[in-house]
This record gives structure tokens, sequence and C-alpha cells, in this order.
């Protein structure tokens, strides 16, 4: 009778463990250019986080810890089982690899807040025999305690809209919220820098007004940049919001990089200015620590 009862209590303390989804993933490493590649497949059954009883999920893939490389899956809209069909490729050496640890987080978008961390899955690369190539499903695990690091700078909202006929590209910065302290007083004096590139090379700058002692500023501030046509495939957007200082360098809290190159969030935005021309598209974006 002791064990069916200690039975019992144990399958109850397990239905207690939210089930959040399963991730198939695969992994290959090429010993002679020493790449490892990351095959993001697919996930079943991802909790719904939506009111609609659906989510908008992606991942983001990165090595743990000390790594400032992330990459950023495209965002599946509406859906609890996306097909993602992307692969990813880190250059490091195997004495090094055999250090890390890889991590999918799984996020679910909100253009109009920061992304929902509906969880994640880790893989200690010491465990992983490479030689051959890795395929896998893996139950997805509750989120660290530990806020995203990225998640702790905070979040920034802008509009974007391009005109081609007039080849005009406009930023409205709006707002940014729960921005990382960076004075003694426990705030900060918060303004956004914009850096236009064609290719390599900056053609633009401009910035904002600074605002003093808050990590919530409100801006609504519109800055236009000339953009031909067909230079907007070259064309990168550096938006970085940056701590004022009257003595000294101004310290940077955290950017977010938009263009056709970009990933994620930042690729959805971007992507989603160019279909609708004319149309100020805008959305919420956690920043991201500067390499």
């Amino acid at each position: 009778m002791e064990d069916n009862e200690g039975s019992s209590s144990s399958s109850l303390g397990r239905s207690y463990v939210e089930f959040l989804g399963k991730l198939h993933y695969k992994l290959d490493y090429n010993f002679q250019t020493t790449e490892l590649s990351v095959g993001v497949v697919e996930c079943e059954s991802v909790k719904a986080m939506d009111s609609g009883g659906t989510s908008d999920p992606y991942i983001r893939v990165c090595l743990a810890p000390d790594d400032r490389r992330k990459f950023e899956t495209k965002v599946q809209e509406k859906t609890l089982n996306p097909k993602f069909n992307e692969t990813f490729s880190f250059k490091i050496s195997y004495s090094e690899l055999i250090g890390k640890t890889l991590v999918f987080k799984l996020y679910d978008f909100d253009r109009f807040s920061a992304s929902g961390n509906i969880g994640q899955v880790k893989v200690p690369l010491n465990s992983v025999d490479f030689g051959h190539s890795v395929d896998r499903w893996a139950e997805v695990q509750s989120p660290d305690s530990d806020p995203d690091k990225d998640a702790s700078l905070g979040d920034v909202c802008f509009s974007l809209r391009y005109v081609p006929t007039a080849g005009k590209l406009t930023a409205i910065i709006l707002e940014a919220k729960n921005l990382k302290k960076m004075d003694v007083t426990g705030l900060s004096d918060p303004y956004v820098k914009m850096s236009l590139f064609v290719g390599t090379k900056r053609v633009k700058k401009k910035k904002t007004t600074v605002k003093r002692k808050t990590l919530n500023p409100y801006y609504n501030e519109s800055f236009t940049f000339d953009v031909r046509f067909e230079e907007i495939e070259s064309v990168t957007l550096v938006v970085t919001v940056v701590d004022y200082d009257l003595i000294g360098s101004s310290d940077p809290i955290g950017q977010v990089t938009l263009g056709c190159r970009s990933t994620g969030n930042s690729l959805k935005h971007w992507s989603e200015m160019l279909a609708n021309p004319r149309r100020p598209i805008a959305m919420w974006h956690t920043l991201r620590s500067i390499s």
C-alpha cells in the first residue's frame, strides 16, 4: 500500500511539470573547416501564448557561455507546429567547442511588447559524438530563472516607412522601456542614435534628443534618410540606445541591426516595411549587447 501511495504522489508531482513543446534539430561539425553547422528543423506542440490559442514562435541559437554570436530563425506566425528548416554556422575550434553548451531559446513574437520566452533546449557539446551527423528531438524545458542577458538591456519601439519612388526611408523613434540602469542614481540619460550603412560604408547618422533621468523615455522623433531603391538590399540600419554622459564618453546600452541580411524580429520588421511601401510599420525590439 505504501509503495502505491508513493507512486501516486510521484506521478502527481510530475503532472505539474508543464509541457512546452518539442524541438527537432541537427548538428554537424566539419573538422577541416572548424565549423559547427546547427540546423533548426521544426517544433511540435509549442505552448500557446496568444489569446487565440496559438503562438508566433521563433528560435534564437547561441553558444554558452561567453559567446556573443547569436542567430535567429524567421518568425512562424499563428502555429504551434512551426517548420523552420534554417541552418546556422559557428566558426569554432574543436577544443573550444567541447567547452560550450548549445542553447536554443524558443520565443513567442509580439509586435507591441517584448517577445515571450517559452522555453529552451540546452545541449552540452562535450556529450555529443561529432564523428557523425546528429539528428535529434528534444523536449523544451522551462526558461532559466535568470533572465536573458540581452533582455535586461531593455526594449525600443520605432516605426519604419520606405517610399521607393522617392527613395526615402523614414524612421520614427517612438519610445523605449525597461532600459538598463547606467548611472549611480539608478537611472539613465538615454538617447537613440541611428547609423545608415550602404555595404560596409556608413553614409549617414542621426540621433534623438537626450531624455534625462529615465529608464522609460518617450521620443516620437522622426528622421528621414535618402535611400535609392536600387541600393535598398545593401542597406543596414543600426539603432543604438546610448546613455549620455556629460563628462567623458557616452556609454551604449544596446542596439538593433536591421536590413536584408538581419535575422529574426529585425528581418521581419525590415521585410514588412519593404512589403508595405509608404506605410509606417511599428515594432518593439529587444536591445542586443554590442560586440
